[in-house]
């Protein structure tokens, strides 16, 4: 059975009486939103992990099966995480653990794309705010992490050492201080500036305690007291969503984002083009759906895809 392509679901807005537009209230989108049960994603999918197939260490009720569900009617789908906690052979052995079989290859994730960015922009010289699991990834240059920069004290400038070419901000959580983030900003107030990359822009994420800030809040305090605009290689940025479809081998038009962050996954995806899929799991919240995004699929998990695919 093969998938066939799906309607346009949603429009971005209604109209009065006077012809003129007016947003949809949030009842209304909850009626659009449950229309749009029959619909069936077309050609492709790109799947969020954290909050739809997992959520923390534990996985979500239905998602081992949902992809078992794919591979078995041969549906191209593409894991795509902003995590940069940990490297992708350590989610493929995490998913392993959940009963799900998958490959490196299965899986695109920021510091890959990242590295392969400053590749091509010929950088050599690297500051990791990143987890130190995740540097093996920038294995290729000369790197040096946020501790090292703030036992250098801003020395760097002063005794004339080379800058760095850019600065890489992922999610290293709690191990954030205030000396460390000042460590990353001197280095970005080095001459000539350098480049200031992030691992993704999400802005918190659904950790076993409760909400947790992700990489966006200190990528913006940086970007903001530094003056660089940052280079997003991550979601939501389009360039991410391109090398997913590029390794998915799908068009936009054909392929749909499933995810439980309805900026990031949702509007990121629908910004480049892609149909949104937001799931009621991980770290969504109704209150989403007052936000000025309307996804053009709301499912109650990764589960109830095979019931819509049809």
């Amino acid at each position: 059975m093969g998938p066939r392509r799906p309607p346009d679901i949603l429009r971005k807005s209604h109209a009065h009486s006077d012809g003129k537009p007016r947003a949809r209230d949030k009842a209304e989108l909850r009626d659009a939103l449950d229309e749009t049960a029959a619909a069936s994603p077309a050609n492709g999918l790109l799947i969020d992990l954290d909050g739809v197939v997992y959520r923390g260490d534990e996985p979500i009720a239905g998602s081992a099966d949902a992809v078992r569900w794919l591979r078995d009617e041969g549906i191209p789908h593409l894991f795509v995480t902003n995590t940069t906690s940990r490297p992708r052979e350590a989610l493929v052995d995490k998913l392993a653990g959940f009963g799900i079989e998958t490959s490196v290859d299965d899986i695109l994730a920021p510091p890959d794309a990242a590295a392969a960015w400053l590749r091509a922009e010929h950088c050599e010289r690297i500051l990791l705010a990143v987890p130190k699991a995740t540097a093996s990834a920038f294995s290729e240059f000369e790197t040096q992490f946020l501790d090292q920069a703030v036992e250098a004290a801003g020395a760097a400038a002063a005794e004339g050492t080379k800058p760095f070419d850019a600065v890489v901000v992922g999610d290293i959580g709690s191990d954030w201080t205030f000396e460390r983030l000042n460590a990353a900003f001197r280095c970005l107030m080095q001459q000539p500036k350098p480049r200031l990359i992030a691992l993704g822009m999400t802005r918190y994420w659904h950790a076993p305690d409760g909400l947790r800030l992700d990489t966006a809040p200190f990528v913006v305090a940086l970007a903001h007291a530094s003056g660089i605009e940052p280079t997003v290689l991550g979601k939501p940025a389009r360039a991410f969503f391109d090398a997913a479809l590029q390794r998915l081998g799908t068009e936009a038009g054909d392929t749909w984002m499933i995810g439980d962050d309805i900026k990031t996954d949702v509007g990121g995806a629908q910004a480049a083009g892609l149909k949104g899929i937001l799931v009621k799991t991980g770290k969504y919240r109704d209150s989403d759906l007052e936000l000025g995004i309307e996804p053009d699929l709301l499912i109650d998990s990764l589960a109830a895809l095979a019931e819509v695919w049809t």
